[in-house]
């Protein structure tokens, strides 16, 4: 499952791809899972990740900008993380499966 975000083209008229990665930041993943109860959204990596790293979570409904306060791979911590992990990460509001991951300055 893929949230598309990443490949996703502009349809004629709408806004440029540069344009589009310049407000939102540069797409690091997709939300696969989301535990309420721990408040944890399960994503897939298209990108490194990191501790610190201020990310946005953006979907039909969700629009959230945060700092990356832990990251874990088989409940594990951990401070990084590569392009193929599956992690989970501590999130500030709900997310939904499909919701775009995206690192920003």
């Amino acid at each position: 499952m893929s949230c598309g975000k990443c490949e996703e083209k502009p349809a004629k008229g709408k806004k440029t791809e540069k344009k589009a990665e310049k407000e939102e930041g540069k797409c690091v993943g997709c939300v696969e899972h989301y535990y309420s109860k721990l408040g944890v959204g399960i994503v897939k990596l298209k990108d490194k990740l990191a501790v610190g790293d201020k990310v946005k979570i953006k979907g039909h409904t969700t629009d959230i900008n945060q700092t990356v306060d832990s990251i874990q791979i088989n409940h594990e911590d951990v401070k990084d993380a590569k392009k193929g992990d599956v992690v989970g990460i501590k999130v500030s509001d709900k997310v939904r499966e499909d919701d775009a991951v995206y690192k920003v300055d």
